[in-house]
């Protein structure tokens, strides 16, 4: 979905590869990946990507100069602000102004991508460079980067969720520190409540899926499911870890006022991305967020102490507390590129330079996408921005997988949700049946 500049995701980064393998890659191409073109003759590359706030583009634009510094021979050509849609259309037309490298902000699109060839495989680069990804990238941002098996784009900074809670509340309430399982987020939650009239004064946490960040795989992302099985049919019905998630968001709903009285005061409330966010204003003490929100909610000079923390876990998995969901921009090479060679360069640098990354990231604030870059000394943050940091390296931090339609099957699991917490939908097992179901047979119409 679209969001604003503070919430895009942005690009990770590892150590660079040394001079004389980066030469070697530049002289002799990719072998097995079909690139024929000379990385160390004198060329243009085009990169379309998403963003357009002025402060990003700026840090695009550095991140571009330190690319043309280290490779002089190798030009950038920019075109910004451009969607998945037009992103598409000119990968499938190709031609000279077509775009070499793309960035896209969401990760929906990388089964679309992979699928279709209209991003190439990068095992072979990543292979004749000498990079591994799987040491070089966090786990989640390794896995949500392909699909099956092919590896058609790299992590170009993420985004972490984790929970902000207001801290002044807290210490009124009598709480001393944030939730680790979800029984003490509940209690929590219960205790901050504040009622006022048929309304609240203050409402410990907005459950709702319409919520502000609150969506389905949002809150999957601390049950760590398993979406697919090992043939790529829906696991929706068959792993408890879903059944467990509704069941508990469902008795938070309840035990909050229910879903009429929350969606109620929720049309009251302030928009997402504005200064009168509940969080920001106070109504809400604890919210779901990702780590833009930290620098948004701190812009709009609360009345309370802001903390920081990781969401909670189930009781049964309290081991993997510090844990959350990830996903981030990515970015590939076309398929109809004739400068992949170039163009490999290029990704490689945005993706795997440590500093590049660790430049980036201070530059737009989204969280590092390599693991070098996560540890790196030069990152420049608010302390508690590091919450994010350490739930983005967790090995048990989790993603929604790639899929050959893109998102449809998180529509799906999100639409339940939707009849679920309503009443619509009073039988959960035969709901995740039937969704389970639709989400089959939407992939196979897709093949």
């Amino acid at each position: 979905m679209p969001i604003p500049s503070a919430a895009r995701k942005t690009a990770f980064a590892l150590t660079a590869l040394t001079g004389s393998l980066a030469l070697l890659t530049a002289c002799t191409g990719q072998s097995s990946s079909g690139a024929t073109d000379n990385a160390s003759a004198n060329t243009t590359i085009n990169f379309w990507h998403a963003w357009s706030a002025p402060s990003e583009v700026k840090a695009v634009n550095a991140l571009i100069a330190g690319f043309e510094k280290a490779h002089p021979n190798i030009h950038v050509n920019v075109v910004g602000n451009m969607t998945d849609d037009k992103m598409n259309q000119a990968l499938r037309t190709g031609g000279d102004k077509a775009p070499d490298v793309i960035s896209s902000f969401t990760t929906n699109s990388v089964g679309k991508f992979c699928d279709s060839g209209a991003l190439v495989d990068l095992n072979p680069f990543f292979k004749k460079s000498g990079v591994d990804p799987q040491t070089t990238f966090p786990k989640a941002m390794n896995e949500y980067t392909q699909f099956d098996g092919n590896r058609c784009s790299v992590p170009l900074l993420g985004d972490a969720y984790g929970l902000y809670y207001n801290k002044t509340a807290f210490k009124k309430a009598g709480i001393t520190s944030p939730p680790k399982t979800w029984s003490e987020f509940k209690a929590d939650a219960k205790k901050l409540t504040i009622t006022q009239g048929d309304s609240y004064k203050q409402l410990g946490f907005m459950p709702d899926y319409h919520g502000w960040e609150t969506t389905t795989e949002h809150y999957l992302g601390q049950f760590s499911p398993t979406y697919f099985d090992s043939k790529g049919k829906s696991n929706v019905a068959k792993d408890p870890a879903f059944e467990k998630s509704f069941t508990l968001q469902k008795d938070l709903v309840d035990t909050l006022g229910g879903y009429k009285k929350l969606e109620t005061f929720r049309a009251t409330l302030g928009d997402e991305w504005g200064p009168k966010h509940p969080f920001q204003t106070g109504q809400v003490a604890m919210q779901l967020d990702g780590e833009w929100r930290l620098g948004m909610a701190l812009d709009a000079k609360p009345k309370f102490d802001i903390g920081v923390a990781p969401m909670p876990v189930p009781d049964d998995q309290a081991a993997q507390y510090g844990k959350g969901y990830i996903t981030g921009t990515i970015a590939g090479i076309a398929a109809t590129s004739k400068k992949q060679n170039a163009a490999w360069e290029f990704v490689k640098y945005i993706s795997t330079d440590t500093d590049a990354v660790v430049n980036f990231s201070n530059a737009i604030h989204n969280v590092p996408s390599t693991l070098a870059a996560l540890k790196s000394p030069k990152l420049k943050y608010d302390p508690r921005f590091k919450t994010f940091l350490d739930i983005a390296a967790n090995p048990d931090s989790t993603t929604a997988p790639a899929s050959v339609n893109g998102g449809v099957y998180l529509v799906t699991i999100q639409q339940l949700g939707y009849d679920y917490e309503s009443g619509k939908v009073t039988d959960l097992k035969a709901g995740l049946k039937q969704a389970a179901a639709q989400i089959d047979t939407d992939i196979a119409q897709a093949k």
